[in-house]
């Protein structure tokens, strides 16, 4: 079992998309935690277009008198097929209340394993107050999603100086690319952010919008670039976090 946390530097690079497409085409069951810490449930308003009320989520989490784990069961909800996920906050106000439950949700998606399930969490992005630090510092991995424009590189690297000078607050960290080669390649802004370059999406606006809003999806949808994009970003996580684990396992082994 991996938890993989997904955030942003600035802007709307599709953290909230790319974390709906990664846990639809994920190979094994797995939990999206919706953590963004500007309290709106994308989620419900997007991929499923406002059809499905907010039922549970983050807030009845933090309010349960349940331990943690065991509440967690109770806020779950259906997503597609192997894929569940947790509803974010429903404004700015109830993320901010959040700070002493990303600890204890920490620890609870650990224990996952038992039920053999992954874990993708969108965190949204950087320097909000009510920000999920835990989720961040304590993944298996965590991944910088940008654009590979100048602008998009140049607020992510802010971020990743600060994660350099900070001796990496995070303890896997890397790059999630969208659309690479626009005009920056993977192999640039890798050098540029000083961070290896795990997976890179497809640019494609009309694809993304499936996940994005609900949109129909295009023809040949399954076949094409975005979907094809996706796989290989799960592939790549995968094997990320395999080699990382086999290579803390080395150096703790006598």
């Amino acid at each position: 079992m991996a938890v993989i946390t997904l955030c942003s530097a600035s802007g709307s690079p599709g953290v909230t998309t790319t974390a709906v497409g990664l846990a639809l085409c994920w190979p094994r069951p797995v939990l999206l935690v919706e953590a963004d810490p500007r309290g709106t449930s994308t989620i419900l308003s997007g991929f499923f277009q406002g059809a499905r009320e907010y039922d549970g989520g983050l807030v009845e989490l933090a309010l349960s008198p349940l331990e943690t784990s065991d509440a967690l069961r109770e806020v779950v909800r259906p997503l597609a097929g192997q894929a569940t996920f947790v509803a974010g906050t429903r404004s700015y106000a109830q993320a901010l209340g959040l700070k002493e439950l990303w600890g204890r949700l920490s620890e609870a998606l650990d224990n996952l394993e038992e039920t053999g399930q992954d874990v993708i969490v969108d965190a949204g992005p950087l320097g909000f107050p009510g920000s999920p630090e835990a989720l961040l510092s304590l993944a298996d991995l965590t991944l910088l999603v940008t654009r590979s424009h100048l602008p998009a590189l140049f607020a992510a690297r802010s971020w990743t100086e600060a994660l350099h000078r900070d001796g990496h607050a995070w303890q896997h960290p890397g790059l999630l690319l969208v659309g690479a080669g626009q005009p920056y390649t993977a192999r640039e802004a890798g050098r540029l952010l000083g961070l290896p370059v795990v997976a890179s999406i497809a640019d494609d606006a009309e694809a993304a919008a499936v996940y994005h809003r609900g949109a129909r999806a295009p023809r040949k949808f399954s076949q094409g670039p975005y979907i094809r994009s996706l796989r290989a970003a799960v592939d790549a996580i995968g094997t990320t976090v395999s080699t990382r684990r086999k290579e803390l396992l080395r150096e703790v082994t006598p």
